[in-house]
């Protein structure tokens, strides 16, 4: 590991986040998380898919 994930863990063990900071996340996450299986159940929409568009190019 670097020397820096060793600062950063020693600043969060002494400065711990927030109640709040970490329900923020939590809810982030947990939207996320919905969104990815609506579209994983439900499918992409065909409206959003590009047709006959080149490789790693957008028109």
């Amino acid at each position: 590991m670097n020397i820096l994930h060793y600062l950063r863990m020693a600043r969060w063990a002494r400065n711990p986040p927030s109640e709040q900071r970490i329900k923020m996340m939590l809810a982030i996450f947990a939207i996320c998380l919905g969104i990815f299986l609506v579209e994983k159940v439900v499918g992409w929409p065909d409206w959003l898919t590009l047709d006959n568009t080149p490789k790693g190019r957008i028109n």
